[in-house]
């Protein structure tokens, strides 16, 4: 697939992403694009991140998560040298938890 139709199929995803308001919009997409395991597995990646930014150890965050340490490894490396997306999501979560907004 040439690099173009990859990125409109991209797009269309993003936009997807960006046109749900709701925590149940949310929910309900993404029981019907993902598996079960692919949403939890998402779910656990942005915990791992949590704690990572919360100065935990790799062990206590795989006690807690079940996380693998390949993953907690993956997601740190994202958190340090990747695109800030996860930096970004937890800033703007701590930010609506902060002033009360519904999460």
């Amino acid at each position: 697939m040439n690099n173009r139709k990859k990125s409109l199929r991209q797009d269309l995803l993003f936009e997807a992403l960006l046109s749900l308001e709701t925590k149940e919009e949310c929910q309900a997409f993404l029981e019907d694009i993902c598996t079960i395991r692919e949403v939890e597995s998402m779910a656990q990646r942005i915990e791992v991140a949590q704690m990572l930014e919360a100065s935990h150890t790799y062990l206590d965050i795989a006690a807690k998560t079940g996380a693998s340490t390949a993953t907690i490894s993956r997601v740190n490396r994202a958190l340090n040298y990747g695109s800030e997306g996860y930096s970004r999501v937890l800033k703007k979560i701590a930010e609506k938890k902060s002033t009360g907004d519904k999460i």
